[in-house]
């Protein structure tokens, strides 16, 4: 418990400095971007904002998984770590969970936050994204995760299919199509395989199931 309690206490930030030009006097502003596990959509953003607001710090961009914010005191990211906690979201500081969080938000982003159809090399993507070789990226996420990158990806494919489904605007074969699946029974298979029911028959449920994204 003690050893929890250190790590929550302990900040990310990785320090910038730029040097802004005001007349003929130069000033130095610093810079930190703190990395937050579990951040998975506008809400999330929503609720770092005003966490750090609270805390009277000054954002200048919030993305998922990162906050760009002025100098912070170490005091303030420890009641900052305390605040987010309430709500599943934590800071993170070591470069190996930073990266696992970034692959993660990279298939969020994509998966549920793009309008565009789904990558079909997403090894390919994710490494041009993170300039990072693929391989090393998989391995490192499966010795993490215990779980490998593909099956993260299934699992929230599957968990869009469900909300898409629950909207009730597109039909399947459209979902399939968004989702880059070859077919209606390729996505029918990998639906079943996944939640042990087909498609069809989840959205004829009275009570459809969603799992919180930041639990898939």
């Amino acid at each position: 418990m003690v050893k929890k309690q250190r790590h929550n206490t302990r900040f990310t930030c990785f320090l910038k400095r730029k040097i802004l030009l005001s007349g003929t006097c130069f000033a130095s502003i610093c810079l930190m971007n703190i990395f937050i596990k579990n951040m998975v959509g506008n809400c999330c953003k929503i609720t770092v904002a005003t966490e750090l607001k609270k805390l009277g710090l000054h954002c200048t961009s919030i993305t998922i998984g990162k906050a760009e914010v002025l100098s912070v005191s170490n005091e303030q990211i420890a009641r900052l770590n305390i605040a987010l906690l309430q709500f599943g979201l934590e800071l993170i500081d070591d470069k190996k969970s930073i990266l696992i969080e970034k692959i993660k938000n990279v298939v969020v982003e994509m998966v549920h936050h793009s309008e565009d159809r789904l990558k079909t090399n997403f090894s390919y993507y994710l490494s041009k994204k993170l300039g990072l070789d693929y391989t090393y990226l998989a391995n490192l996420f499966s010795e993490i995760q215990g779980i490998t990158i593909e099956h993260f990806i299934i699992q929230h494919k599957i968990q869009r299919v469900k909300e898409l489904i629950g909207y009730n605007e597109l039909n399947l074969t459209e979902i399939s199509w968004k989702l880059n699946y070859s077919s209606v029974a390729h996505l029918s298979t990998q639906f079943k395989k996944v939640t042990g029911i087909t498609p069809s028959y989840f959205k004829n449920l009275e009570h459809k199931s969603f799992v919180e994204l930041e639990n898939v």
